[in-house]
């Protein structure tokens, strides 16, 4: 795809394990767009694009429909967008790419919970089976420092909404969003709500300030007192000791981690508590 058929509306993100997949973008922006932490999407004003834009995108990729086998509906959380008019989408692709294997997209729990389950059912026979969900922490206080809109309950229900309507989750926490003062409640619950959802895949990152550390002072709804590289891994070993997880596929390769670990979770727990510590221990030499 040399002469790359249409342009973006632009930021455009996507997570690291789409790199291969076509991006259709459904929406543009984000329609919460209040994250403290977040940046990706402040330059825009959310809207859903009309569909026969959506079709149009989908049609210049006819030359190379043997070649689409994933695709990633982009922006911020396409599934805000009403059902009907997701399965219209799911199946023009369908129809348009005859080797389509997966299609995923970003999510917030509360519009997964505010799909029924046969509405997610239908979406998941239409070819939907991934959902990246940011849950950035399992536990309420800190979900409210960050106006994510989410608590510890909100968060567990949509996952367990979309897992009984078969649609696979991957999920993402964030190391030090708490700062120092909500450390040890943020690790301990965070690990409660991945122990009562049990998605298939689960990433750690570092939460970074790309504003500067002000900037998210000033979102932040209290007290943020910055962790140091010591206690963030003193909060991530805290974390995965209190995780109970059966096969949940486990990765923390973003390029904020200063420590990559990659395994399935439980069988990889020990080595991943046992390298952590070795990491403390490197810090204090």
């Amino acid at each position: 795809m040399n002469n790359f058929p249409l342009t973006y509306n632009e930021p455009l993100f996507r997570p690291p394990s789409e790199g291969k997949s076509l991006i259709i973008q459904a929406t543009l922006g984000c329609s919460w767009n209040k994250c403290a932490f977040c940046e990706m999407y402040t330059s825009k004003q959310f809207k859903a694009r009309k569909e026969e834009a959506i079709f149009a995108d989908i049609d210049a990729f006819i030359p190379y429909a043997p070649q689409i086998r994933k695709i990633f509906l982009a922006d911020g959380d396409p599934l805000v967008l009403s059902t009907d008019r997701l399965l219209r989408i799911l199946k023009k692709l369908n129809d348009t790419f005859p080797n389509l294997r997966r299609v995923s997209t970003y999510a917030s729990p509360i519009n997964i919970a505010n799909k029924s389950l046969e509405q997610l059912k239908l979406l998941k026979e239409a070819g939907l089976t991934l959902l990246y969900v940011g849950i950035e922490s399992g536990d309420s206080e800190v979900l409210n420092a960050i106006n994510k809109g989410e608590t510890y309950q909100t968060t567990i229900e949509g996952l367990n909404k979309s897992k009984s309507a078969g649609i696979d989750s991957s999920v993402m926490i964030i190391n030090g969003v708490g700062g120092v003062k909500l450390s040890h409640q943020h690790a301990i619950n965070s690990a409660k709500v991945l122990n009562a959802t049990q998605p298939k895949y689960a990433s750690t990152l570092v939460l970074t300030a790309y504003k500067g550390l002000e900037h998210y002072k000033n979102r932040y709804l209290g007290d943020f007192v910055e962790m140091n590289s010591t206690q963030l891994f003193e909060e991530l070993k805290l974390f995965i000791a209190n995780l109970e997880l059966e096969s949940t596929i486990y990765r923390s390769d973003h390029a904020s981690n200063s420590l990559v670990l990659k395994g399935i979770l439980g069988r990889d727990k020990e080595l991943f508590l046992d390298q952590i510590e070795m990491a403390i221990v490197a810090l204090m030499l």
